[in-house]
């Protein structure tokens, strides 16, 4: 998990999560804290900034104070650049940190260095972690800007001259490519939206397409495979039914030794806000 002085998450509820990154304060929204009470409704007017949406995804910041166009936390040896964007993102999601830190144990345990692909790879968390345990990592992100961003994140981590391959192309067409060319990883993480777009127009819902994405990762690891990790913020999907569609997809059985759970995030009061589902293999 982050260290305290790099993030903590300070209360939620009312739909929105008040959150310290590093020196600044932030509100911004939660669907996950709807119909909760705030712990300190008093303590969210110290914010220095806030984010509402005003348009479908999209919204925008009201600063208090000077709110920087870029900052930076860490976590371990990684360093992460912070902005914020329009979709109320800052280029780190909190809850990710427990994967980060398995991944490292996973890698730990292998004798040689491993071939990691990590597919929706935002802003390179994962891909950090593995590269700075020792793997080969192919990064595959849709968006130019945002694999760029895990580039910046890598350079600001030491790890630029790590084996990583930045690829801004669509997850799904990479993986089935990958697996024409006879490629084989050990390992392969995600993380995937509900819905998005390639940038040659691609679409993606993850009902309809990750149950074959996930069989053709499986391919991918045949014969080779280290672990898994999936990731999943998408509503209607919960630990039960994520880690039946990594066993079914990967193994063919439902008792093949994966295991979900939710991803939670600690507030300094001792409650856990929800933020999506995280299922690994092996347990």
């Amino acid at each position: 998990m982050f260290a305290p002085d790099q993030y903590q998450l300070l209360d939620f509820g009312g739909g929105r999560k008040l959150e310290r990154f590093g020196a600044y304060v932030l509100d911004r929204c939660s669907p996950s804290a709807e119909g909760i009470r705030k712990s300190d409704p008093g303590n969210w007017n110290k914010c220095d900034a806030r984010y509402d949406r005003t348009r479908g995804e999209e919204g925008e910041w009201n600063s208090r104070g000077v709110l920087p166009s870029a900052w930076s936390i860490t976590h371990s040896e990684l360093v992460f650049e912070l902005q914020p964007t329009p979709f109320g993102h800052l280029g780190v999601f909190p809850e990710q940190a427990a994967n980060w830190d398995w991944i490292t144990k996973q890698l730990a345990r292998s004798p040689k260095p491993l071939r990691v692909l990590n597919l929706f790879a935002y802003t390179g968390g994962s891909t950090l972690a593995a590269a700075a345990a020792g793997a080969e990592v192919v990064h595959v992100d849709s968006a130019k800007n945002t694999v760029a961003w895990a580039r910046r994140n890598a350079e600001l981590s030491g790890l630029s001259e790590k084996p990583i391959r930045w690829i801004a192309e669509d997850a799904k067409r990479f993986a089935e490519r990958e697996l024409r060319r006879g490629k084989r990883y050990d390992a392969v993480i995600l993380d995937p939206p509900s819905y998005g777009h390639g940038p040659k127009g691609e679409t993606w819902k993850i009902a309809r397409d990750l149950h074959a994405l996930l069989t053709t990762c499986a391919q991918l690891t045949q014969g080779h495979r280290a672990f898994m990790l999936l990731t999943c913020h998408s509503p209607g999907f919960d630990p039960p039914e994520v880690e039946a569609i990594l066993a079914d997809a990967v193994f063919g059985s439902c008792q093949a030794g994966a295991t979900a759970k939710a991803l939670t995030v600690s507030c300094i009061d001792g409650r856990k806000l929800p933020s999506g589902v995280v299922a690994r293999w092996p347990r």
